[in-house]
């Protein structure tokens, strides 16, 4: 098993962070000189760029440490998920007998619920 700072994502995220921290830089640096030449609005942006770095190390950060959903968190959330759909379908049974326009269009709901989902990045 890799480590977490060395896998393929981190790498990646390494280098963009790298990239961002070099053009958060680039860009203090000229509102500085631009401040200094008598732009008074540079001197909020001197200060902008550096908070912007910051945000970037800390989402680079968090990327890194998302937590993955281990198999015993997944099998519950599925039986969670049967659990409910056990439910509503009994629910729908009873007010079946009251509205069938109703029902179908609370079964419709349920297949476009069962349609496989995306696969999130990090799941």
């Amino acid at each position: 098993m890799k480590s977490k700072w060395l896998s393929a994502k981190a790498l990646v995220l390494h280098l963009v962070l790298i990239a961002w921290l070099a053009m958060c830089a680039t860009a203090a640096w000229w509102q500085v000189g631009r401040a200094v030449q008598g732009n008074s609005l540079s001197f909020l942006y001197s200060i902008e760029w550096p908070v912007f770095g910051v945000l970037g190390v800390l989402g680079w950060y968090a990327l890194l440490n998302l937590d993955r959903v281990s198999e015993d968190d997944e099998q519950e959330r599925r039986a969670y998920e049967e659990r409910m759909r056990t439910e509503a379908r009994q629910a729908r049974q009873r007010e079946a007998d009251e509205d069938p326009e109703l029902a179908a269009y609370n079964d419709h709901l349920e297949q476009l619920a069962d349609r496989s989902k995306k696969k999130l990045w990090g799941h």
